[in-house]
């Protein structure tokens, strides 16, 4: 007889790397989107941990702004989401949208590659290619973050005019590219590369600034900017610095 082995839990961990304890030790900011959400959520179902399915939702939501805009109804369908973890996450996403409209500033500011990396490293839990924007304001600060295509990135599919329809509609003046490799490589491909450029050349007349292409892997991240890819002229935005 064949003996299933159980999935590790978080409190098989040292007590170092669960979340909770992190977030209490050394902050929010060194605890990453899933995490947060896994603390919500509390506890994961017999198949996996509460991290995963953390990550889970947040990968099927499109992050999360799209999480945020999830209904309970979508959220219990869910395998592991019950009523009470579906409420609590509803509760504290709609206090952190209600913080955010009364204090603008305090949205999340991408100035670094790195920084926009953080932002969309739930993307590396999706199973095929996803394809985000990171609208930005005058001041560098996240106004959405759309999903904007599903499938597998090249210039012969993806419309460039779709990309900046998000842009356009929220006056957003530039933006970052983000997408995953399901295959966990975040090597950019000759495609990856091309769209850059498309989309860079597209974004010049329409006064919408490319800062960057994220493209993120299963356990780490590649921007072209910093590889000097498709990124051939200095940066007018403050946050392509």
């Amino acid at each position: 007889m064949v003996r299933k082995h159980k999935p590790p839990t978080i409190a098989d961990l040292p007590a170092e790397e669960r979340p909770r304890e992190r977030l209490l030790k050394h902050g929010a900011d060194h605890v990453s989107n899933a995490e947060l959400v896994a603390i919500l959520l509390r506890t994961g179902t017999p198949t996996e941990n509460v991290v995963r399915l953390a990550g889970r939702l947040l990968a099927q939501f499109g992050g999360l702004h799209g999480l945020a805009q999830a209904h309970a109804s979508e959220l219990t369908q869910i395998h592991g989401m019950g009523t009470a973890k579906a409420a609590q996450l509803i509760a504290a996403l709609a206090l952190g949208s209600r913080l955010a409209a009364a204090q603008p500033q305090q949205r999340p500011q991408i100035r670094t590659a790195a920084d926009a990396a953080r932002y969309v490293m739930d993307m590396r839990y999706l199973p095929q290619e996803h394809v985000r924007l990171i609208l930005l304001d005058n001041n560098s600060r996240v106004l959405a973050t759309p999903t904007v295509y599903i499938g597998t990135v090249n210039t012969s599919v993806l419309r460039i005019a779709e990309l900046f329809r998000e842009a356009i509609t929220r006056n957003s003046p530039a933006l970052v590219l983000a997408h995953n490799h399901p295959n966990g490589n975040a090597d950019p491909s000759p495609e990856d590369v091309e769209l850059t450029r498309s989309l860079i050349s597209a974004g010049e007349m329409l006064d919408i600034q490319v800062v960057d292409h994220i493209i993120i892997g299963e356990r780490d991240w590649r921007s072209l900017r910093e590889m000097g890819l498709a990124f051939e002229r200095k940066p007018k935005h403050p946050s392509a610095g």
